[in-house]
């Protein structure tokens, strides 16, 4: 299986960046959904949980930049979904739980919210 450093993902797809974000969103939903199958403990967990939270990551930083073009609500609902994600990230990191479904089903609207 060949893993996808995250500069990889963000460069070498296309052009569009609301379509480099869908697409890092579908590869990162993926992973986590493979890390489901396999269990919290497993390596593509610790995968998942690396790029769920290196991707957010990304996006907390331009979401933050004055520069977006978003309009400031609509950053704000995002970053505050976002700190969810790390947070439940974490909680996964953590073990203190194991399921994957609530990170995957939000990661998910938000993929399907950018079209594609």
């Amino acid at each position: 299986m060949y893993n996808l450093s995250y500069a990889e993902i963000m460069d070498d797809l296309c052009t569009d960046e609301r379509m480099n974000e869908h697409e890092a969103m579908s590869i990162v939903i993926g992973k986590l959904e493979v890390a489901q199958e396999k269990g919290i403990r497993s390596a593509e967990a610790v995968d998942a949980i690396f790029y769920t939270r290196r991707l957010w990551s990304y996006f907390l930083e331009h979401l933050a930049d004055d520069e977006n073009q978003l309009p400031i609500e609509t950053r704000a609902n995002l970053i505050s979904v976002g700190i969810w994600v790390l947070k439940e990230a974490e909680a996964l990191r953590q073990w203190e739980q194991e399921d994957f479904s609530d990170i995957i089903q939000i990661n998910s609207i938000i993929r399907d919210s950018l079209g594609g």
